[in-house]
């Protein structure tokens, strides 16, 4: 099903032109500067192929796509592709360290939980955890910077001019996401500790660390594995809010400024590419379940 919703998505994000209040041949004049009339319309539209039927647009972009090539972007006047080349690592950042806060937060929360469960220390943590996600966290950016940034200046403000400028936005993130693996790990671990084998471990005369760490995390970590898996995309592509809070010159930050710029060409670039990314990680991830329960191959084939 990954190609034909490729193509599905890809319609409908060359469509977004289409639908467009403005006349796209307008909006580039007019973000450069340029007197809109209709004699320099109608050369603008010939210029962006606007001239030509609607399906035999769509396919020409379609395959200039499949080359990555998604056209020049109206106000730069550069491809875009080099726009999202420019600001992809700034984003690559940004999420891998919100990832690796992500794991290490969920696994020592999840894991602490799970042995205490009950406890007050388990309830208190899953009070905590739960109300940062309800929270918005554009919210809680704005929190941080006020606390972090204003009142104790241990960090930027925004932007990013040094190495520690990417904890405030990374943490944000993490707040956002750490619920959902806090809980699939604790869940995990809690009925793994009660299934006969950690029994039978004990009975053994293993320490519990073995069994813990060994055996019960292990057999745990299948569905986070699997909703981490999903998490990278999901980083990549919902670090817009994030980055303008903090001034991040990211992708995110790019995509904005492209909507408020009306710069069709970088809007549908980025619902392409991020859509690109969500079919090709949903991908791996089935390959991935397939591969740690082969079981589920044949449950699919039914």
């Amino acid at each position: 099903m990954t190609v034909p919703l490729a193509v599905m998505i890809s319609f409908l994000a060359f469509v977004l032109m289409s639908l467009a209040p403005s006349d796209p041949a307008e909006v580039a004049l007019r973000v450069n500067a340029v007197v809109p009339t209709d004699q320099a319309i109608a050369l603008m539209r010939h210029e962006l192929g606007l001239d030509k039927p609607f399906l035999l647009r769509y396919l020409s972009w379609l395959w200039n796509a499949l080359h990555l090539d998604f056209g020049t972007s109206f106000v730069t006047r550069t491809p875009v592709l080099r726009e999202f080349l420019n600001a992809l690592p700034a984003t690559l950042w940004l999420a891998g360290v919100a990832l690796l806060m992500i794991v290490t937060l969920s696994l020592a929360l999840g894991v602490g939980c799970a042995l205490a469960e009950g406890s007050w220390l388990d309830k208190a943590v899953r009070s905590l955890v739960f109300l940062a996600v309800a929270v918005p966290n554009y919210w809680i950016g704005l929190l941080l910077i006020w606390w972090l940034s204003v009142k104790m200046d241990w960090f930027p403000v925004g932007g990013m001019s040094e190495a520690k400028s990417v904890v405030l936005p990374a943490l944000t993130l993490t707040l956002g996401y750490i619920g959902t693996y806090f809980r699939l790990i604790r869940g995990g671990m809690v009925g793994n500790l009660h299934q006969n084998y950690a029994l039978y471990a004990r009975a053994r005369g293993l320490s519990p660390r073995v069994i813990v760490f060994k055996h019960v995390l292990v057999n745990s970590l299948h569905s986070s594995l699997t909703a981490i898996g999903m998490s990278i995309p999901k980083l990549i592509a919902g670090t817009v809010v994030i980055e303008n809070v903090f001034a991040w010159p990211g992708i995110g930050r790019l995509c904005v400024t492209a909507i408020f710029n009306r710069d069709y060409p970088v809007i549908q670039a980025y619902v392409l590419l991020m859509a690109a990314l969500f079919l090709l990680f949903n991908f791996l991830v089935d390959v991935l379940q397939i591969k740690l329960d082969p079981r589920l191959l044949g449950r699919r084939g039914r």
